[in-house]
């Protein structure tokens, strides 16, 4: 039977459960006011509008979007040009979205909980593929391009 592997938005998905949980059990530490909270919606905006060009260059540049895919060419170019990992950026500021609306910490926690998962769990074994697929041009795109930003 083959391994049942969690993909990206499902650690999306839990990540933001958890910041609503955590925000309604643990609810006293307040960071931001209710008049400053309108501000994390400011960052959803950017933040969709980085994944989504981010997947379409994948996609029409023939390659894997899927995590745990073989990657066919090396893209650096549309967001790619900014940081390497444009669609796990765009979730991580999603969260950080949602942590300002709800202005606790604990729903703060989470975000650098979420971007350390995701480095272990996806931008590691990426990395290794595209390293491997693509040798000194990969290393060079790494040495001008940060992880995140």
């Amino acid at each position: 039977m083959p391994r049942m592997r969690l993909v990206p938005p499902v650690y999306f998905l839990i990540a933001l459960a958890l910041q609503l949980l955590l925000d309604s059990v643990l609810p006293g530490a307040e960071l931001l006011g209710g008049r400053w909270r309108w501000l994390g919606l400011l960052l959803l905006v950017p933040a969709v509008l980085l994944a989504a060009p981010a997947a379409r260059v994948l996609v029409r540049r023939g390659t894997t979007l899927h995590p745990f895919g073989r990657p066919s060419q090396l893209v650096i170019d549309g967001p790619y040009r900014y940081t390497r990992n444009p669609v796990y950026l765009a979730l991580a500021c999603i969260l950080l979205g949602v942590a300002i609306c709800l202005g606790s910490l604990a729903a703060f926690l989470v975000v650098p909980l979420f971007a350390w998962a995701i480095s272990i769990a996806f931008i590691r074994r990426e990395e290794r593929a595209l390293a491997e697929a693509f040798g000194q041009a990969y290393a060079e795109y790494c040495r001008s391009v940060p992880r995140w930003l």
